[in-house]
């Protein structure tokens, strides 16, 4: 059997007495979408930390594209291919739209974001952002300045950034978050899309995007993993139907 893009053994964190990551076995696969759910304060976004090397596992094992990640800091595992979207917008409000994702663009290389007043007038960087924006549909806000990004702009911008580091997977947090209707049917169409060029590991609180999209699911509870399984799996498990869909 082919390895896992991204696995997690044993992943285990605590914040003193608190254990928000516990014991967390779960892998995402080349071609996949892998949902995971939870009820606010779960742990979702520490293990989406954990993973990005934000913050380091107590106990535990986490491997991508081949290698073990423990040491890596978030620019290295970033460079291997590991982009992340945030579920509180990173973006530098300021720069223009094209910016930032030139900024991505080098980071991707090896340069960090150490010259930033450089980027502007590099053209090869400029033409990887347009390709990037181009495939969100915000090529006509290039130069508009982030800070005036509706919310619904500002995720495809993160995901934008994302592309621009031609990834080997995605981790999004919450890319639904605020989003209308018309906003989260056209993201689920293009996140779709995306399946097969980096598979994702998706948290979020959105059950139509989650059950529209989601390959396999993985529900955590108070940080442990409570259930594993395909979208009908999950649907039909009265033990997640009770700790989290709220259903008897």
């Amino acid at each position: 059997m082919t390895e896992p893009v991204l696995s997690l053994s044993g992943v285990t964190r605590s914040f003193g007495a608190l254990k928000v990551s516990d014991a967390v076995d779960l892998d995402l696969r080349a071609g996949e979408i892998h949902a995971l759910i939870g009820p606010n304060g779960a742990g979702k976004s520490t293990l989406i930390k954990l993973i990005s090397g934000e913050i380091e596992p107590d106990a535990g094992r986490i491997r991508f594209a081949g290698r073990d990640l423990q040491g890596l800091d978030q620019a290295a595992r970033a460079r291997l291919g590991l982009a992340r979207t945030f579920q509180v917008s990173s973006l530098i409000p300021d720069f223009s739209v094209r910016r930032n994702v030139m900024l991505a663009v080098q980071a991707r290389e090896g340069s960090g974001f150490g010259f930033v007043r450089q980027v502007s007038g590099d053209s090869r960087l400029g033409d990887a952002a347009m390709t990037a924006l181009g495939r969100v549909g915000l090529q006509d806000r290039a130069q508009v300045p982030a800070a005036e990004l509706s919310h619904g702009e500002r995720r495809l911008l993160e995901i934008a950034m994302a592309l621009a580091l031609r990834p080997r997977a995605f981790l999004m947090d919450e890319p639904m978050a605020g989003l209308g209707s018309e906003g989260s049917g056209a993201l689920i169409g293009f996140l779709d899309s995306l399946r097969g060029e980096a598979p994702i590991l998706l948290v979020e609180h959105d059950m139509d995007a989650v059950f529209a999209l989601a390959d396999r699911i993985s529900v955590l509870v108070g940080g442990r993993v409570i259930a594993h399984g395909s979208p009908d799996d999950i649907r039909a498990d009265a033990d997640v139907r009770a700790a989290y869909l709220g259903e008897e």
